[in-house]
């Protein structure tokens, strides 16, 4: 038996997510809520705004440069965390939840790609990750925020429990591996913030 078809049959992730998506068709307001959450506009906007915010938040000029620095950080990690889901993919195509199982009960749209990691909780990781760096408070209301995404669309049906965490732990990885890139061309970095603030961007 293969490394997918071994994930597919776990009986945790089995279980977790026909006992959430089982709590669905409850109680509508929950369930609207949840479809709100999951879908693939509201959190993505969240996390992109997120970044633009820690852009011009912070005013005093030292601390402003280290968070500006860490928003290009998180940009490209956001980008890179695609690159890496779509990566991912190919190497393992991993079947979604209501594809697999027969007692979901599906709340959103029927995706095409694969489960495994969760894409769009990998971006709000790598958000905030670079955010923790600079402010551990706002990062951790991010992560808390990529987490209510990821169980939002466990509840509807279209990720596993692992999905999120996979997608958790690309967004971290990916984050923490760009920071590195990032100080091998901090010089370059450096010339495009000074840029930016010179059209007063910033």
């Amino acid at each position: 038996m293969g490394l997918e078809a071994v994930a597919q049959l776990n009986p945790i992730d089995r279980e977790l997510v026909i006992w959430l998506n089982g709590l669905s068709g409850n109680v509508a307001l929950i369930d609207d809520l949840a479809r709100v959450i999951a879908t693939d506009y509201l959190m993505p906007l969240v996390f992109s705004l997120s970044m633009f915010g820690m852009w011009f938040a912070v005013r005093n000029a030292a601390e402003r440069a280290k968070a500006q620095y860490w928003v290009l950080v998180g940009i490209s990690s956001i980008g890179l965390s695609n690159v890496a889901v779509v990566i991912l993919n190919v190497l393992w195509s991993r079947t979604r939840p209501y594809v697999e199982l027969d007692e979901i009960e599906l709340l959103f749209y029927r995706a095409t790609d694969p489960s495994f990691p969760a894409n769009p909780v990998a971006i709000g990781f790598a958000a905030g990750s670079a955010a923790w760096v600079v402010n551990r408070k706002y990062g951790y209301w991010l992560f808390a925020a990529g987490l209510v995404y990821g169980i939002s669309r466990v509840y509807a049906g279209v990720f596993y429990p692992t999905d999120v965490i996979g997608g958790a732990a690309v967004g971290i990885l990916v984050t923490w591996g760009t920071s590195y890139l990032h100080r091998l061309f901090q010089p370059i970095t450096n010339l495009f913030i000074r840029l930016v603030r010179g059209m007063a961007l910033g």
